[in-house]
């Protein structure tokens, strides 16, 4: 079974045309579901490479219209999901937030701080306007949380692969974890937190896939490269993670 590679990027680095032309580039090399990520001021589950992206796209003027905009070209071409910090989402209002994801093709959202147990209140909504909520499970949960959890997971669930913040590369065995969550759902599973080049084949074991998103902005983030190099960098790592969980 073909095992799935989720990418992130945070929306508007630099700018939008070049996120619309580097998401586009990760589909063709390899990425299946695209997370677009909403920058916001304390992503507080994000290590500080995601967190410099989000304050960069910040400080050049981010504003949810590119987010729509960006959208707008990507979404009817691939797999997208939105991904952000409740407090945009709870100020623009989540039923119109929801509105605008279905307007665009938009598949879900993925948040970090907005625990299962206030999701629930929420769960109509989303299935007002066919979207799904991404829920996370972590090494810490019980037996009995990832059992209630995983009973209404949808599309996949979002596999904390250690306890921390992304991109710091922590490695543990997660095999017992993977066990107890698969003895629970059939939904696809999905590995991040810490995933690149060099962890991912390791990550990937008793999983349907990986989400990969610091060792991507790691390349967006580098002052010396050019917008092309930036996506054709982007591009091969796309190619050499997809090959690495399917061979």
């Amino acid at each position: 079974m073909d095992k799935k590679l989720v990418g992130f990027i945070t929306s508007s680095l630099p700018e939008n045309n070049f996120t619309i032309d580097l998401a586009l580039s990760m589909k063709d090399a390899g990425v299946d579901i695209l997370e677009l990520g909403i920058p916001f001021s304390d992503p507080v589950a994000d290590g500080p490479i995601i967190e410099k992206a989000s304050l960069t796209a910040l400080n050049n003027g981010f504003k949810l219209k590119d987010l729509f905009e960006i959208s707008a070209q990507i979404a009817p071409q691939m797999d997208t999901l939105w991904m952000g910090y409740m407090n945009p989402f709870y100020h623009y209002g989540m039923e119109d937030f929801l509105k605008k994801a279905k307007e665009f093709n938009i598949q879900g959202l993925i948040i970090p701080d907005l625990p299962y147990e206030e999701a629930k209140v929420y769960k109509d909504i989303f299935a007002k306007y066919d979207q799904s909520l991404i829920d996370f499970v972590a090494p810490t949960d019980s037996f009995e949380r990832i059992k209630t959890i995983t009973q209404r997971s949808n599309k996949f669930i979002y596999m904390v692969a250690y306890t921390g913040i992304t991109g710091s590369g922590v490695t543990e065995d997660l095999q017992p974890f993977l066990s107890s969550i698969k003895r629970y759902t059939t939904t696809p599973v999905y590995v991040g937190f810490g995933v690149n080049a060099k962890t991912a084949k390791d990550k990937v074991k008793g999983s349907d896939g990986v989400i990969v998103g610091s060792a991507f902005i790691d390349i967006l983030l580098r002052e010396e490269l050019s917008y092309s190099q930036k996506i054709a960098q982007c591009s091969e790592l796309s190619k050499i993670i997809k090959n690495e969980i399917n061979i």
